[in-house]
């Protein structure tokens, strides 16, 4: 047999083989010893476990990005035997906090290495124990800031000129004139309060220097004076200070002990009765029976949220039905362009860990 029949006799037998790996791959007409390297390479990828690709999990247009360097499996079918395909699991893509690393699932996985998150928020994680067994955690900072950033002023935007409203009012068959109830507030030369000026909290304050606003921001630590004047910036030492300044006030931090319940009844009371409450950091952040207490009283003039607690929240909470308040599913990387980076920077730290080389973006306790 010439070398050339044995190789599609090669490509012949091993495409269904692929094609349940679910790698696209086409075998040309190579000599032997080229395809038996191919071979070698894709048997030679690791595993990675992930939820699964939906709707709910990884959207598939980003699957090739993990394909390139690991082998998946979801996890309804992990479940279904993880006796068998837990030793090969060397990676735990997280999407959406799934699947959740819990002790029960960690148990069954003696060969991982990494839990990569998408995401910069890991308060879903348990980062100490995860680490204990000596299995790295890493996050996916930088490449979210410009989309969540983009998502801020959106919502400002759409609060402060009932864009929603407007849009169902100009929709209604019913509609025969256009209510001063849409009458919104002035957004350009208004005061922005950001609290956390981090990656993102920067983002926000450049583009809202696009607005001609008056920036505040109140930090654990002052950001340089040449951040500073950048984007026209001025430290609040005392957060009490830029809530009674504000306008507007953007929550942009991680949630921590310390940052949860940051913003409650008393901080409420500081702010003025036309202001507006944003967040796009972690439901808990806020303490939400107070924020639900203060927009009823009026207390203040609106919330703009895209996180809450929980996720989507219970059909019948009264954030829902109240008319001042504009909630977004959490949806503020929710770009194709951002996603992709995401899940790109997400492969980069599992594949370091993988290899034993730093990670790029790994989490370590402080």
């Amino acid at each position: 047999m010439s070398s050339l029949c044995y190789t599609r006799r090669i490509r012949n037998l091993w495409a269904p083989v692929l094609a349940s790996w679910h790698l696209k791959v086409t075998i040309p007409d190579r000599p032997v010893h080229q395809l038996k390297n191919l071979m070698t390479m894709a048997e030679d990828k690791p595993w990675a476990l992930i939820s699964e690709v939906t709707e709910q999990g990884f959207i598939k247009e980003v699957t090739d990005i993990i394909k390139q360097h690991f082998h998946i499996i979801c996890l309804r079918d992990f479940l279904q035997n993880p006796q068998q395909h837990g030793p090969k699991i060397q990676a735990i893509l997280m999407w959406n906090t799934y699947p959740a690393a819990e002790p029960s699932l960690l148990s069954s996985l003696p060969s991982l290495k990494v839990v990569a998150n998408g995401g910069v928020g890991i308060d879903h994680l348990d980062v100490p124990y995860i680490t204990s067994l000596g299995v790295k955690v890493a996050n996916t900072p930088g490449v979210v800031s410009d989309a969540t950033a983009d998502m801020a002023m959106g919502l400002l935007l759409a609060s402060a000129r009932k864009i929603v409203e407007g849009h169902q009012i100009a929709v209604d068959p019913k509609t025969t004139s256009i209510p001063q109830s849409l009458m919104g507030v002035e957004v350009t030369g208004s005061t922005l309060g950001i609290i956390g000026l981090g990656h993102i909290g920067y983002k926000i304050a450049q583009r809202s220097k696009g607005f001609d606003m008056k920036i505040l921001y109140h930090n654990r630590h002052r950001r340089s004076v040449e951040d500073e004047q950048s984007v026209g910036a001025s430290y609040c030492e005392n957060m009490d200070d830029l809530l009674r300044e504000s306008d507007f006030v953007v929550l942009v931090v991680n949630l921590s002990p310390e940052t949860k319940g940051l913003i409650s009844h008393r901080e409420l009371s500081l702010m003025k009765p036309t202001a507006t409450l944003i967040n796009v950091s972690r439901g808990l952040v806020v303490d939400q029976d107070a924020l639900v207490k203060a927009l009823r009283s009026g207390e203040i003039r609106a919330a703009a949220l895209d996180v809450t607690h929980p996720e989507p929240l219970p059909r019948d909470h009264p954030l829902l039905s109240l008319p001042n308040v504009l909630i977004t599913p959490h949806v503020g990387t929710y770009t194709y362009a951002t996603t992709r980076r995401m899940v790109q920077c997400m492969v980069d730290n599992a594949v370091a860990a993988v290899n034993g080389q730093p990670v790029p973006n790994e989490v370590k306790l402080k």
